[in-house]
């Protein structure tokens, strides 16, 4: 199993050095084979090659199986040119290996249902899936850019654009996930205002119909749907949705659990030749330049980001759930980072590397 290993900018290479030394628990314990192997990606990689993402390294991305990113982005970067700074890395490597979708899953953990701004009933355990188009739409659709509009202003404009096999593959996506869950999907656009959202509605029904009957689909506009779920989130189960919308309303999802910095995502491509699908896995958190170097930061959903490889790309899902079963009892045990802690609480915050010892101590328990 070939490991890319991106740790990135900021608080990306200490969170990933506790994912890896879950890889070699899993690997000196549980005999899993595991090939790792490392490079630069965002400002880390402007810094060396004077580009966020270098060729070699896109090859050596397209030769794994699955790539861990940890985060890209700092301030002595923000001046730089739009088309070298650090994110312009992950969004081309998201374009090249056509990684056309993105998966957040929203979980709340029981010991974190009090963070949630919304009541304890509301989230306790919620456990819902977002389905991200990740490679079309409005961020790639052309024409795009600001110009003058010839009387002394400016125009800017963005282009909606999609296409039947765009919105049926991501669409396949969410089905499949759906019958490993709840069997339940839930497709928001806004085909009510855009013709691009009316395809959408179309083409995701068409292949509800004609591929997955067994699949309870329903449509909801999107803007509706980002109420429902801050009213009700325990309605939906898997929510597919375009590049824009998926973007705005899996943050919220994200914060209905109480804290942005556990939650992990995965981005999946087409297969390759060895069956496997390209994809890449990171935490929804960003580099968070204020606390690097401290030890402050929480490598939870790095450490789950890992399980969702484990789960997605190898199918070896009785390991990812011992991974998450792991991460969940060491919240449970008070063992938490500055951001886990409520005000109210005294407890000692734990190190980015306590949190590493007592996952790893939780897996030792499980043999």
């Amino acid at each position: 199993m070939k490991l890319l290993i991106l740790a990135g900018d900021g608080i990306g290479p200490e969170v990933m050095a506790e994912v890896k030394r879950v890889i070699d628990w899993f690997a000196n314990r549980q005999g899993l084979e595991f090939e790792v192997n490392e490079d630069l990606v965002g400002g880390a990689a402007y810094d060396v090659h004077g580009t966020p993402l270098h060729d070699e390294t896109l090859k050596r991305a397209r030769e794994s199986d699955a790539i861990l990113l940890g985060a890209v982005g700092a301030p002595q970067y923000e001046n730089l040119d739009f088309s070298i700074k650090p994110e312009r890395g992950l969004l081309r490597l998201r374009k090249e290996l056509d990684l056309f979708a993105n998966l957040r899953p929203a979980i709340c953990f029981d010991a974190l249902a009090d963070f949630s701004s919304l009541k304890r009933d509301v989230v306790s355990g919620l456990d819902i899936m977002i389905v991200r188009e990740l490679t079309s739409g409005i961020y790639f659709g052309e024409p795009r850019g600001v110009h003058d509009d010839g009387e002394g202003g400016r125009i800017g404009i963005n282009t909606q654009r999609y296409t039947t096999e765009e919105i049926r593959r991501v669409a396949r996506t969410a089905f499949e996930l759906a019958q490993r869950r709840d069997g339940k999907v839930c497709s928001m656009e806004k085909a009510n205002v855009m013709e691009s959202g009316g395809l959408w509605r179309e083409e995701v029904q068409w292949v509800g119909d004609h591929e997955y009957p067994d699949i309870e689909l329903s449509h909801m506009y999107a803007d509706a749907g980002a109420m429902q779920l801050v009213r009700w989130p325990k309605q939906f189960d898997v929510i597919v949705t375009d590049n824009l919308f998926g973007d705005i309303l899996s943050d919220e999802a994200a914060m209905l659990t109480g804290s942005l910095g556990m939650l992990p995502s995965a981005s999946l491509g087409a297969f390759a030749q060895n069956d496997r699908p390209h994809a890449l896995y990171e935490p929804v958190h960003g580099s968070a330049p204020d606390i690097t170097g401290q030890g402050k930061a929480n490598p939870c959903a790095s450490i789950l980001s890992f399980a969702m490889a484990l789960r997605y790309s190898f199918d070896l899902n009785d390991e990812a759930l011992r991974l998450e079963t792991a991460v969940e009892k060491t919240l449970a045990s008070g063992v938490r980072t500055p951001d886990l802690l409520q005000a109210k609480e005294v407890a000692t915050p734990a190190t980015t590397k306590d949190i590493g010892d007592a996952v790893i101590d939780h897996l030792e328990a499980t043999l």
